[in-house]
């Protein structure tokens, strides 16, 4: 009769074999992907809403090559970093986020999302660059020119901590939020098309349709503002049309001064 104790050793000692087995196996696989080179990038670039690209495969690879001293494809698998690729990616202003990996063709795959603008800032030095929806500062591109509200007048130097001075508030803070609010809008959306800033402090909005000026004053009150503009339009302007009046005038509180033509 064969001893049960015998029989569980037995059993332990070929599980454990096993897994050893499996480990060398794996140990092997991975050892062996290391020592083969990499195979072409593929890259696939998140368009913008309206299907359009700030950046191009051409200025990925290049970002890559100038962090590396060359490309990817042709180096070993095994020294390639991908944390360390993705890095160097999400370091240029249109790149959102990075995710780099290699498939078991050795390609090296990275997708890109890139930051969405949503203002275009000339300031009063006519210095021109985007804002994202985070209030990230982006410069132009130059394969695309991104179709977005556009902000001019009397706008100081760009202030990285813009969005959180509270002593000295950044004239840059008042523009972002107004331009969130306008893009969250079902009405002024596709209506405004500029933002300007006049001498006296005046935020002045510009319609797309019509060449009349909307002058808002100040921010306080905004959403009054807004609620009384949009009864304006919806009373008014159907009975008189766009070309009847020169300002829409909200400054003054509870009340709409239209002047005419």
């Amino acid at each position: 009769m064969i001893d049960r104790k015998y029989i569980h050793t037995a059993k332990r000692i070929f599980s454990i074999g096993a897994l050893f087995l499996i480990a060398a196996l794996i140990i092997s696989a991975v050892e062996k992907k290391k020592g083969r080179v990499a195979g072409e990038n593929i890259i696939e670039i998140q368009t913008l809403p309206d299907s359009s690209s700030l950046i191009t495969r051409k200025d990925i690879e290049a970002t890559i090559e100038r962090s590396f001293g060359r490309n990817l494809p042709g180096m070993p698998v095994g020294s390639i970093n991908v944390e360390r690729v993705e890095r160097v990616l999400e370091s240029d202003p249109f790149v959102l986020n990075a995710d780099v990996y290699i498939d078991s063709r050795n390609q090296v795959n990275i997708d890109i999302e890139q930051r969405l603008p949503i203002l275009r800032v000339i300031d009063q030095n006519g210095l021109s660059y985007y804002l994202d929806g985070t209030g990230q500062k982006l410069p132009l591109s130059k394969h695309f020119a991104a179709r977005v509200l556009v902000a001019t007048g009397q706008i100081p130097p760009f202030d990285r901590d813009f969005l959180t001075h509270k002593k000295n508030p950044h004239r840059l803070r008042d523009l972002f939020k107004l331009t969130q609010r306008i893009l969250k809008d079902e009405l002024l959306e596709p209506m405004i098309e500029q933002i300007h800033v006049a001498k006296d402090g005046d935020y002045v909005m510009i319609p797309k349709v019509g060449d009349q000026k909307i002058i808002l004053g100040n921010l306080d009150d905004l959403e009054t503002k807004i609620l009384y503009l949009k009864n304006f339009y919806k009373e008014a302007l159907p009975h008189k049309g766009w070309k009847k009046y020169k300002t829409i005038n909200l400054k003054f509180h509870g009340q709409v001064v239209a002047s005419k033509r």
